[in-house]
């Protein structure tokens, strides 16, 4: 239980902590990201290291390899499927149709085909691909986080990582990963570390219907195709005070009595905590930074941008990592699909084909562009995988009428763009028909490994749990032939 909790009221100096955050504009769902932020960070990385960017796009529910960046067309056709491979920039390299964009920008990004590991479950995928872990915790739990599970690559990166710009090394959004059941995925969280090294989530999507895919404009159920549901909203932080009140009347703590003890009962299970009091005075002066605030709102970005990237999630949220990284982030994880928008057991083609694949090549085609032009491709590294790949084997579920493709951890395909990467370059290969790595085999530890090289965090580097013992972040080395 956190400090301060067991109280019955609220101290004067904890309703001031509660009250100057909800004075920024920030909302309850984003309250809890800055609280979590309020953990003690550990070492910087080591002198000399250099200050680079990740943006991991997580595709939760599970890339199809086969319709997307490992086709097989000679194979029989239910291994090939419906969808065919193009030429890209790159002589020798085809990836699917309806990647088009992509297929143009070939030359700044790699894929590795050949990552692996043994799961064929959602959780333990989560799991193991957004910490970079191999092994299962003991008392791993499916079903929900547990404090034993191991922690994800955004909560060791930030122990690690100095903030810049008042900012939190790492960010996690537009959401947490959460199945419509209402079951929140484990993985996402600081788990052995302690809550309080869980990343800042950025929650921008707060309803979770029974749909799927990048709402508005490719909002779609996978049995009923597309749908529209005017309750899906995109709600970006706003970070500004209300008016009247002046930026040192904010600093002001005695002359905001009045306004903070009116709110102490809404925020009354703050946690009395001195470190919750340093990242408030942070998340007071981004008021006073006005790139650091724009970064933040999306009604200032320019409308040919957003047109670029697409006006529905998946464009939004990598046109926000785009913007969080060049005013600081360290480490920016996307999750474009939440409710594993990427199962594709039914429906398979006609769902990637109008509502997932689209989006998809769009916003990440934009992104590679705006890094590139804007100077920061070389120093930030873009990722995109899923908690693990398909079935070579198509299938149709019993009741369904279109077919699609199973869980399948054994081998799966990622794309690496930027940070040094050289592009038009694949490493590792799967066998006929897609099942298995035949070349240059990779694990989650590899990725892991090459995530945190990126960072610039040492070799050496170790994060310590709850009770202070070492772990190592480094259980592998970084994809060679990668850069």
């Amino acid at each position: 239980m956190a400090r301060g909790r067991g109280r019955q009221g609220l101290s004067r100096r904890a309703a001031i902590q509660a009250g100057a955050i909800s004075l920024l504009g920030l909302g309850m769902n984003h309250l809890a990201g800055l609280r979590s932020m309020a953990a003690e960070k550990g070492s910087p990385a080591a002198p000399g290291s250099r200050a680079r960017s990740v943006i991991y796009v997580f595709l939760s529910g599970g890339l199809a390899q086969h319709e997307s960046f490992d086709m097989k067309p000679d194979a029989s056709e239910e291994i090939r499927g419906e969808f065919r491979p193009i030429a890209t920039r790159t002589p020798g390299i085809q990836i699917c149709e309806h990647l088009p964009l992509l297929a143009q920008r070939s030359h700044q990004w790699a894929l590795v085909r050949s990552l692996t590991h043994p799961y064929n479950d959602h959780s333990i995928g989560h799991h193991v691909m957004l910490t970079g872990r191999s092994d299962l915790p003991v008392g791993f739990d499916p079903e929900k986080p547990k404090p034993t599970d191991w922690p994800c690559m955004a909560s060791v990166a930030s122990t690690a990582l100095r903030s810049r710009n008042n900012l939190p090394p790492a960010i996690v959004l537009p959401e947490k990963l959460v199945h419509m059941t209402g079951r929140t995925i484990p993985g996402q969280f600081g788990g052995v570390m302690g809550r309080q090294h869980d990343p800042w989530f950025l929650e921008m999507s707060p309803h979770h219907p029974q749909h799927y895919g990048a709402f508005p404009e490719y909002l779609f159920h996978h049995e009923k195709g597309r749908v529209e549901d005017p309750r899906m909203v995109f709600q970006a932080p706003h970070l500004s005070l209300p008016e009247g009140l002046s930026l040192d009347r904010v600093r002001e703590r005695v002359s905001l009595r009045d306004h903070l003890e009116s709110q102490s009962r809404t925020y009354g299970d703050l946690a009395e905590d001195a470190a919750f009091d340093r990242y408030r005075e942070a998340a007071i002066s981004l008021l006073s930074n006005g790139r650091v605030h724009d970064a933040f709102d999306l009604s200032k970005a320019d409308a040919k941008w957003l047109d670029r990237y697409g006006r529905n999630s998946f464009g939004w949220s990598l046109l926000m990592a785009r913007q969080l990284v060049q005013v600081g982030i360290s480490l920016v994880q996307v999750n474009l699909g939440n409710n594993e928008t990427w199962d594709t057991h039914q429906a398979a083609f006609p769902n990637l084909k109008d509502h997932l694949l689209p989006p998809l090549d769009r916003a990440l085609s934009a992104l590679i562009d705006d890094l590139s032009a804007a100077g920061l491709l070389d120093e930030t590294l873009i990722v995109v995988g899923s908690e693990f790949g398909r079935t070579p084997k198509i299938s149709t579920l019993p009741g369904v009428k279109l077919p699609g493709r199973d869980h399948w951890g054994a081998c799966q395909s990622i794309l690496l763009a930027g940070g040094g990467v050289k592009g038009g370059n694949v490493i590792g290969a799967s066998d006929r028909i897609g099942a298995y790595p035949t070349e240059a085999p990779q694990r989650p530890e590899n990725l892991a490994a090459t995530i945190y090289s990126a960072l610039g965090l040492p070799r050496d580097m170790v994060w310590r749990d709850a009770a202070g013992r070492p772990q190592s972040a480094y259980d592998a080395e970084p994809i060679r032939g990668l850069m």
